[in-house]
């Protein structure tokens, strides 16, 4: 298993976990979390922080030597809004490698699939590497890979609802028709949700809430991390057949009279 990397672009990484930094109680649970999740990508929302405070953010909290940043646009309700945050986080020297999400509905947070494409395009000309958070829509998830997405990552449920993966049928449909890794993100509430995510086929999981609303965080942390790998491992070993019926797990040959 220690072989068993996977690629965006030209980079390969060994975890299948990506992991967010909202809603800790503090910068030390934080750290903490990362490191027992055993990520190697950790994503930011660019919008939910003061960037011009002198007090320690959640930047202060990821050693940039050893996790890839990975900037995103949450909370930004259109595509010009997206392509700006993002602009600011190339001026602010950030990885080019980026989370895009245009929400559509403030209720649900659902992603506005539309706008979504229109600013994958615009970024993917300006030369950022482009990750899209989106619906669990085939086509859409499609179209983002023909923009010149390096991955798709399709909602499992809604943000922060804990759900779990609500639609598996959605997730074949699209491992079996893109091209590029497919990372299920959003939705996520516990590590057998992470596990289902993984055997079915998926490249990675990323979740946020599902780890830092934990009544321990840490300890979900490494639980979530413990999940992605028997997930993917469980895929990898290939699952029996489903059948209707009992199946003596015994040979029957040779019982004796």
């Amino acid at each position: 298993m220690s072989e068993d990397s996977w690629k965006l672009g030209d980079r390969s990484f060994r975890s299948r976990i990506i992991v967010g930094t909202g809603k800790y109680a503090s910068l030390d649970e934080t750290r903490a979390a990362i490191a027992a999740s055993g990520a190697e990508i950790v994503t930011v929302a660019l919008r939910r922080i003061d960037l011009s405070s002198k007090a320690p953010t959640v930047l202060d909290a990821i050693d940039r030597k050893k996790y890839v940043l990975l900037p995103n646009t949450a909370g930004c309700y259109t595509a010009d809004e997206a392509v700006r945050t993002l602009h600011l986080a190339r001026e602010l020297g950030m990885d080019e490698l980026v989370k895009l999400e245009v929400i559509g509905d403030p209720k649900t947070l659902f992603p506005d699939n539309t706008a979504t494409v229109e600013a994958a395009r615009r970024l993917v000309k300006e030369g950022f590497k482009v990750l899209p958070y989106c619906s669990d829509d085939l086509i859409t998830c499609k179209r983002l890979e023909d923009a010149g997405c390096l991955a798709v990552m399709p909602l499992a449920a809604p943000i922060g609802s804990g759900l779990g993966i609500r639609n598996p049928h959605n997730i074949r449909l699209i491992l079996e028709n893109v091209g590029v890794p497919v990372i299920v993100d959003a939705g996520v509430g516990t590590a057998s949700d992470a596990a289902i995510a993984m055997e079915l086929g998926c490249t990675a999981v990323l979740m946020n809430t599902g780890i830092a609303g934990a009544k321990k965080p840490v300890l979900m942390a490494e639980a979530m991390r413990l999940a992605v790998d028997a997930g993917r491992k469980s895929f990898l070993a290939g699952r029996m057949p489903k059948r209707d019926y009992a199946n003596a797990s015994s040979p029957t040959a040779g019982l004796i009279e």
